[in-house]
């Protein structure tokens, strides 16, 4: 039943994606669960002990995520609720259309495209050319299917709600308090790690899935090689068969706060001039892998 729930969740996520006139009134529920991280992070995150005080805020938060998972499937209608809840917390339209955007915007100016791409990524923008937004964007595309579509599909098809709303917690988490700056470093460690361990198998499964439709499994070294340069132990694995496919080189050089760094080329033989055309076609692979996960979901839930 929670395959068939899972597939129906896919339907109606890429029919509908994240209707804007509902979520201008209600809060999405990532964005509840943003406000208990930041409410933890703002509370916790002082004086001493701040690694111990961050495993204790990030548990808690975990337990009630399952907890809250266990309860709503525990009410009258819970395939309904799973259903619903699945395709919200299910990003893929979202992902297509946010990436669309940029190349959308690619076409018009690079002014429209830096602007475009500062939604979807987190280095510096103000300074990109062209090859390089069409870089981040593609890059960005892929680590979100991994962490957008495939993670969560995983851990509901694994632990029903209460793994799926797990995983969005953690993985909400890690996007808030994740990161090794000052404030963070300590108490978000435990929101890292374990967002490391829950996107382990999705990452590299959603290597397989870009890479096994277009023939280039027989790559499968070369794309395990680049993704351990990446500085994720996760995110190099969907950029690096995404970009074998597309024959383009990710990642490489880029700025954040202002200061450049100078991280290796994924694919580094592959063109880097890369366009809007590519940002496309990356969108086009990225539907297409959709379509596969659909069939063999549809068939889990058959056998």
């Amino acid at each position: 039943m929670t395959a068939a729930l899972l597939a129906a969740a896919l339907i109606l996520d890429a029919l509908l994606g994240e209707p804007r006139w509902l979520w201008s009134r209600v809060p999405h529920p990532a964005v509840l669960m943003g406000r208990a991280i930041h409410y933890v992070d703002q509370t916790y995150n002082k004086g001493p002990k701040r690694r111990a005080k961050g495993i204790a805020a990030f548990a808690s938060l975990c337990l009630a995520a399952i907890a809250l998972g266990i309860l709503l499937q525990a009410l009258p209608g819970s395939d309904l609720i799973s259903l619903i809840a699945a395709a919200i917390l299910l990003a893929h339209r979202s992902l297509i259309d946010h990436v669309s955007a940029v190349a959308n915007a690619l076409r018009l100016s690079t002014s429209d495209a830096r602007h475009a791409v500062a939604l979807i990524v987190g280095r510096d923008t103000a300074s990109m050319d062209d090859p390089a937004i069409a870089r981040a964007a593609i890059e960005s595309a892929a680590e979100n299917f991994s962490d957008g579509i495939v993670a969560p599909a995983f851990w509901f098809l694994i632990g029903g709600l209460p793994g799926l709303l797990l995983y969005k917690m953690t993985n909400t988490a890690d996007s808030m308090i994740g990161y090794r700056t000052p404030r963070h470093t300590d108490f978000g460690w435990a929101a890292a790690r374990f967002d490391d361990l829950l996107n382990w198998i999705p990452a590299r499964l959603t290597a397989l899935l870009i890479a096994a439709p277009h023939g280039l499994l027989s790559t499968y070294k070369d794309i395990r090689r680049d993704a351990a340069l990446h500085r994720s132990p996760n995110a190099g694995w969907p950029e690096s068969s995404m970009s074998r496919v597309l024959g383009v080189a990710l990642a490489g050089p880029r700025s954040y706060d202002g200061a450049m760094r100078d991280f290796p080329f994924v694919n580094p033989t592959g063109r880097k001039d890369a366009n809007a055309h590519d940002i496309d076609a990356g969108t086009h692979v990225l539907w297409r892998v959709w379509a596969i996960m659909l069939i063999a979901i549809l068939l889990i839930a058959v056998f």
